[in-house]
């Protein structure tokens, strides 16, 4: 009984378990998506391990759900069955709609969100709470680069509709740890000092508030330990190591202590320099490039500029992608070194094609024409370099970059990459504008050297300021034949007058033309023509100087007595007859007419001025030639390179002039550190008449003072002062003392009669009479340094300039600051008897200035200040401390 018992019981087990197992099986004839808002049905089936038609177990509904939370784009999943449809119930995590950094001022935005999108966080992403610990981290390990240990980063997330999320980050940068302490452990060879002063970092000094040196910084640190290590492999100490390096800081995390240790080793000789691999080129040219000498010091620096050598001399001949390796090879018994330098020179590469980006503006073809390396040409690293360099001279780029990138697939061909960044190179449109010279500055102007990206220059200009109107017209095409013979002409109509700007008093009205050609004699050279023609009027006013007209101006009828008699006639004013009551003369004078110019051969007028001589309107032709020579790595505020340039200007026989000019213009810039530039500049000048002209145009003359000359001094300011006009010296002829009374009255008196100067001595004359003799008596005001400047014909200018980066700004293309010392003067090698401050060369006579200026050019052309002190001035030099100069056309 109890058996059959156990079997029934047995069997209804077994009934039963069958049952429930076919309960929670089924076949999947649809599956259903429920909850996706932006993620796509696709993705939820590509990632579903389950198929229409399948027959499931709660086993595989469990390693479904696994693999839909792997996608990491839910928060929850769960699955259901509606009959024999499968469904899939997801709740997706939400995305991030917007990043918002906040408190951020040292690090710029975008160089946090490069940091953000690096450790997975960017807008468009999903947001996942898990990766905010870790962008927190992110942040910090980016402050505490640049030393600022105290920086903190709070992140708060802000729901958004559709399921998405804001993030806020706001940032607390703290303070930048000050670097009190450097310490390097284990030099023997070379003092601290001498170590330290390898360092970019410093501890906190008088000028460390301006130069940032004393503030930590993780990268600035490591190129400090690299310059150590430079500097000890440069003197054969091949064996030096850094056996630790510690950073510590303060417990208020606000002070930074650095030590340094290291190990010196030995110093290492050469004992033999050797060629291994595949030289490509005669052995006797690569041996010639090594810098190395066995039996001196190693040096790293040497091995390593030998190979850069010999790579661009591999370059030179196509191996364009060719490695050079030095290795040193030390012998610890003797402590030598054998240095072998290992070549393999790859194939020789060819230039494919050349290719411009960043030109928005100019055409291709101008780039193009500057090119010294050809396509389908053997590639050349110096033609490539010198390629570049042309683009960087043109003055329409504030950089030029290159890059040289194999063609995939072959072996021999390149192509070369210029990237170019266009600036302003002209100015369009109406200018107003300030210089202290000129005054206000109104200028409509169409002046672009980069003439709708042509590369040819054209100008068009009205302008007028407080000295001057001018209007004018130029063309000039620099490549008027390929091979760069330019061709250009101008037209021209200036009215100036030049008593506004510290000249002797006159104004000219010019108008002309002129035909140019230039011819390239290298890359770097050129030669200039001109030929124009010129009509010229001076126009002298009535406070024009002696040197231009001669002064005073007497009439047809004016008379003169002699200085005897003259006296004899104050005689009789004060004891004579005049206390009589009687009239004058007592005694009878002879008066003689003042000659006119016509007949005044023996000048008792004085000397008679420029325009006495060859009259105020002049037709002339002049030529002019010159040579200039460039090898400045840019058109506008080179900062390496020199340039030289030497000119002739000729007025022509067959014009109402003939003078010359000659003018010679050089600079050079020489680096001196990574920072610091020095510059000299030069700039002489001589000129003189010839031919039937006696002397040269006074409106010819150099000048010199002021910006591009020496500053510290009024513009113009400096050399010869002109003879200030003078006024008759005339005493009344005769007195009738009609009523009586003994006093000269309106109506008694007769003309005045001029003084001719016999003797100065005679009588007392005060200071404002002037008597020379055989020159009738003027009246003339003494010369100071407010009297009008004349210039000369011999130039000499000179400058030194140490050109730095301005603080606090990050792009200094646009910008050039400098501390200079300007020296210079106008002097004169046929001065006229009366004037002053006018000598022939002398170096006693040379004014110099120092102090510092800056260029800016800006969006609208080009702005200059200076700030300067005199360090030796001549009797009349003006001083001007301060000088700027903004707006004008460049």
């Amino acid at each position: 009984m109890m058996q059959v018992f156990i079997r029934l019981f047995g069997l209804l087990l077994a009934v039963c378990f069958s049952v429930a197992v076919h309960a929670q099986t089924f076949r999947v004839n649809d599956i259903r998506v429920e909850g996706l808002q932006r993620v796509s049905a696709g993705t939820v089936f590509s990632a579903l391990p389950i198929r229409v038609g399948d027959t499931l177990s709660s086993v595989e509904l469990q390693r479904a759900t696994r693999e839909l939370f792997k996608v990491g784009l839910f928060t929850d999943v769960s699955i259901g069955r509606d009959g024999d449809v499968l469904v899939l119930m997801v709740k997706e995590r939400p995305a991030i709609n917007e990043i918002t950094i906040e408190g951020n001022k040292v690090i710029k935005t975008e160089q946090l969100m490069e940091s953000l999108t690096d450790n997975g966080l960017s807008e468009g992403q999903i947001y996942q709470s898990a990766t905010l610990n870790g962008i927190s981290q992110a942040l910090e390990r980016e402050y505490i680069g640049q030393g600022r240990y105290g920086a903190s980063v709070d992140i708060e997330i802000e729901d958004l509709p559709r399921n998405q999320v804001k993030v806020l980050i706001t940032i607390d940068e703290g303070e930048t740890a000050r670097i009190k302490k450097i310490n390097v452990v284990g030099n023997d060879a070379f003092d601290n000092d001498t170590l330290l002063d390898l360092f970019e970092l410093q501890t906190t000094g008088w000028f460390s508030w301006i130069t940032g040196d004393d503030k930590y910084n993780r990268e600035k640190l490591t190129g400090d330990i690299e310059r150590v290590e430079s500097y000890y492999l440069d003197r054969g100490y091949l064996g030096f190591n850094l056996d630790s390096t510690q950073v510590s800081l303060s417990p208020d995390k606000s002070q930074v202590f650095i030590t340094l240790n290291i190990a010196e080793g030995d110093v290492y000789k050469v004992s033999e320099i050797d060629l291994a691999g595949d030289p490509a080129i005669a052995e006797a040219y690569i041996r010639r490039l090594i810098l190395l000498r066995e039996g001196q010091t190693f040096s790293q620096t040497l091995m390593t500029t030998t190979s850069e050598y010999i790579t661009n001399r591999l370059g030179n001949e196509g191996y364009t992608f060719a490695e050079v390796e030095g290795i040193p090879e030390r012998n610890e018994e003797d402590k030598t070194v054998k240095v072998t330098f290992f070549i393999d020179p790859k194939k020789r590469a060819y230039v494919r094609r050349i290719n411009f980006r960043g030109n928005t503006s100019t055409k291709d073809n101008v780039l193009r024409r500057e090119m010294r390396q050809m396509e389908g040409g053997s590639a050349s690293t110096a033609q490539i370099e010198h390629s570049k360099v042309r683009l960087e001279r043109l003055g329409f780029f504030k950089e030029v970059t290159v890059d040289t990138v194999e063609v995939p697939g072959v072996a021999d061909q390149v192509d070369v990459d210029f990237t170019v960044e266009e600036q302003p190179s002209g100015s369009m449109g109406l200018q107003v504008g300030y210089a202290q010279y000129s005054g206000l500055l109104l200028s409509g102007n169409i002046q672009q050297n980069n003439w709708f990206g042509t590369g040819k220059q054209v100008g068009i200009s009205a302008s007028h300021s407080q000295y001057q109107t001018a209007y004018s017209f130029n063309y000039n095409d620099p490549y008027f034949t390929p091979d760069g013979v330019s061709r250009g002409f101008d037209l021209f109509y200036q009215s100036s007058d030049y008593g506004q700007i510290n000249v002797a008093g006159y104004s000219t009205d010019i108008f002309g033309g002129n035909v140019s050609f230039g011819y390239p004699i290298s890359d770097i050279e050129r030669l200039n023509f001109s030929v124009g023609f010129r009509n010229l009027t001076v126009k002298p006013s009535s406070y024009s100087v002696r040197e231009i007209i001669r002064t005073p101006i007497y009439s047809d009828s004016a008379e003169y007595i002699t200085q005897s008699d003259y006296l004899d006639l104050l005689d009789d004013i004060a004891f004579g007859s005049l206390q009589a009551g009687d009239d004058f003369p007592t005694t009878a004078y002879e008066t003689f007419p003042v000659p006119s110019d016509e007949d005044d051969v023996n000048s008792i007028k004085g000397e008679p001025g420029f325009l006495d001589v060859n009259g105020s309107e002049f037709h002339d032709f002049v030529s002019k030639a010159a040579w200039a020579k460039s090898t400045l790595n840019r058109g506008i505020l080179a900062t390496r390179g020199a340039s030289q340039r030497l000119g002739i200007e000729v007025a022509l026989p067959g014009g109402d002039l003939e003078y010359y000019k000659l003018t010679y213009d050089a600079q050079m810039f020489q680096p001196l550190t990574r920072n610091l530039t020095l510059r000299l500049r030069t700039s002489l000048g001589y000129a003189d008449s010839y031919g039937k002209t006696d002397e040269l145009p006074f409106f010819e003359h150099y000048y010199a003072g002021g910006f591009g000359s020496v500053r510290g001094f009024e513009r113009n300011s400096l050399g010869p002062r002109a003879t200030p006009p003078e006024q008759q010296f005339a005493q009344y002829s005769t007195w009738d003392d009609i009523d009586g009374d003994g006093v000269i009255d309106q109506g008694e008196t007769g003309d005045f009669v001029n003084v001719l100067c016999e003797d100065p001595e005679l009588g007392n004359l005060d200071q404002l009479t002037t008597c020379r003799p055989g020159e009738l008596m003027t009246r003339s005001r003494p010369v100071t340094d407010q009297s009008s400047s004349f210039g000369g014909n011999f130039l000499v200018e000179t400058s030194v300039e140490l050109l730095f980066p301005l603080p606090f700004i990050e792009d200094q293309r646009s910008f050039q600051t400098a501390f200079f010392v300007d020296a210079g003067n106008v002097f004169d090698t046929s001065c006229s008897s009366t004037q002053v401050n006018c000598y022939d060369f002398a170096l006693d006579r040379i004014s110099s200035a120092a102090g510092i200026g800056l260029t800016w050019i800006s969006s609208f052309g080009p702005m200059t200040f200076s700030l300067s002190k005199p360090l030796h001035k001549n009797e009349f030099d003006r001083e001007e401390s301060f000088q700027f100069s903004m707006g004008r056309t460049f």
